[in-house]
């Protein structure tokens, strides 16, 4: 009987290795494939620098400054004013920048500062407290308060220095 007698041997410890190696591998090598799928093989996009761009033809006719690349100006201090409205009047803070075309443009508006702030304030406080709630009447106070400072610079410069008014920040109590 001793011929006859099998040994049995216990496979599922080695098969439950087997198995987790397996997956490990899987997990690595989909991991690998995702990471080549994704990140590898592909250039980057060419990033183009739009603020180097120089103005064409529309923007000169436009009005604003006619070419070079443009920089922006932050004035030092916010607007702080009060505007009257229909059943209150309000106090307004208004962040400003100012975008110039080129360097010496840039170098005017810095020294040309005191001037820039008059007449922004100026028309700023000469605004409505109604008009100013809409998205549309902060869009024409921004337009004004360019033609306005567009003029005030030609009168003392001699030549058009800003060609946009930037809000960054608008608070209306």
């Amino acid at each position: 009987m001793a011929e006859n007698d099998l040994e049995i041997v216990d496979n599922s410890g080695k098969k439950k290795k087997l198995m987790l190696i397996i997956g490990i591998v899987v997990l690595l090598a989909g991991g690998a494939g995702a990471y080549f799928f994704l990140m590898g093989g592909e250039t980057a996009p060419e990033v183009t620098d739009t603020a180097s761009e120089t103005v064409t033809d529309g923007a000169a006719a436009a009005g604003g400054a006619t070419q070079g690349t443009a920089l922006y100006v932050q004035l030092p201090r916010p607007f702080v004013f009060n505007v009257a409205g229909a059943s209150r009047d309000r106090m307004v803070q208004i962040r400003v920048q100012l975008m110039v075309r080129g360097e010496a443009n840039q170098g005017l508006a810095l020294r040309h500062i005191p001037l820039i702030e008059g007449s922004l304030l100026a028309t700023f406080s000469a605004s409505n407290a109604d008009e100013l709630i809409t998205a549309t009447g902060k869009e024409e106070l921004k337009n004004k308060a360019l033609i306005e400072l567009q003029n005030a610079m030609l009168d003392v410069v001699g030549s058009v220095v800003v060609a946009e008014v930037l809000f960054t920040g608008f608070v209306m109590q």
